[in-house]
């Protein structure tokens, strides 16, 4: 009769997964047929048990079936024969724990599997700068980039002209040597010819059988209208070149938008801080406001406008990203008062204060009269 999975690992039914986990971790270390004192063989067959209640108590579904059914409910669990080591699916969790024993991975331990013989290059950043007017139209900038990539005389081959690969002496070609160790076979993944059974006979004079080499390029990048700043473009294939026939990396190119001194940029909408002098502001008129575009554009004043006023230019904003849409442009009025009148100016505005019914000091009328009598 098989022993309940709970006890073997020592934990009670409730164990969290970290409980069981630990337990696991514990028991490993301690029942590894290599590393345990005593009989080899009841070492193995203690290990391979662990392993099975950890297989079925860490997973929460095939937990469940169990906490329900008991052994019966896991009958189509294993094969014919019951667990063996194919049917472990938790070797992540553990690989630290083998990688300590056998000082490689725990896939190339159990399964014999090969490294990765091919790399994707690596992506490239680029930062940009460009002003609110490029923006506005949309623009194409060159970038100038040092970056690996295939090397060209070899064609990423790494052996010389005329010259082509041979089989590996150390693994015969196999890409892997077998080791035994304990009850286990251990597949490694041959490090001359990092798992490709072959290896270069002649070198490549450009790249010395690297099969990369450092290229400068000039890449032209569009710059679409309306792109908010930060904003990243992906050039599929611009990045690093991979390594053994592996896909070349991306570039990503940031786009950073410089203020501009006269317009304030708010998504697809822009603010701009338009003086008017205070004669305009009273008496009303019109004005010309210069547009993002190079452009101007004609704006009434009502008499009587009173400065921080906005005025709203329908469609003379930023364009909207990948949209024939655009923003608005709002204008903001500053009453501008002049530094210093005249006499004529002082006389003026004392009566204008006057019949506006505003009260003025004995002071401020005795300068007026003054005025007046100046003239």
């Amino acid at each position: 009769m098989k022993r309940d999975y709970y006890e073997i690992l020592g934990v009670p039914k409730n164990a969290s997964l970290d409980e069981i986990k630990s337990a696991y971790r514990r028991l490993a270390k301690k029942y590894h047929p290599d590393v345990a004192s005593g009989s080899k063989k009841e070492a193995e067959e203690k290990f391979k048990e662990i392993s099975e209640a950890y297989e079925i108590l860490s997973d929460p579904q095939k937990r469940s079936q169990y906490d329900q059914f008991g052994h019966e409910g896991l009958k189509t669990t294993w094969g014919p024969g019951g667990f063996t080591w194919s049917d472990f699916t938790h070797f992540p969790d553990i690989e630290d724990i083998f990688g300590n024993v056998f000082g490689g991975s725990i896939f190339d331990t159990i399964f014999g599997r090969r490294e990765r013989t091919s790399y994707r290059g690596q992506d490239i950043r680029y930062d940009i700068e460009v002003t609110l007017r490029d923006v506005y139209f949309g623009c194409e900038r060159d970038i100038y980039l040092e970056k690996r990539e295939v090397c060209p005389s070899c064609h990423g081959d790494g052996s010389a002209k005329g010259s082509s690969k041979k089989s590996c002496p150390s693994c015969n070609g196999r890409g892997s040597i077998m080791q035994h160790m304990g009850f286990i076979s251990i597949s490694r993944t041959c490090t001359r010819c990092n798992g490709t059974g072959l290896v270069i006979a002649i070198p490549c004079y450009e790249c010395k059988g690297k099969s990369i080499v450092f290229k400068k390029k000039r890449l032209a990048v569009k710059i679409p209208a309306g792109i908010d700043t930060k904003t990243s473009i992906r050039i599929s294939g611009e990045g690093e070149a991979g390594e053994g026939g592996g896909s070349p990396g991306d570039l990503y190119v940031v786009v950073y938008v410089k203020e501009d001194k006269n317009f304030i940029r708010d998504g697809a909408d822009l603010i701009l801080k338009q003086p008017i002098s205070f004669v305009k502001a009273i008496l009303g008129g019109e004005i010309e406001v210069p547009l993002i575009d190079g452009k101007k554009a004609h704006l009434k004043i009502p008499e009587g406008t009173q400065t921080n006023r906005v005025f709203k230019l329908s469609g003379k904003g930023m364009p909207y990203f990948r949209s024939t849409r655009f923003g608005d442009l709002y204008v903001k009025v500053i009453v501008v008062l002049p530094p210093k009148l005249t006499k004529e100016e002082k006389r003026l505005f004392l009566e204008l204060a006057e019949l506006h019914g505003e009260e003025l000091k004995d002071e401020e009328k005795k300068i007026g009269e003054r005025l007046i009598e100046n003239l």
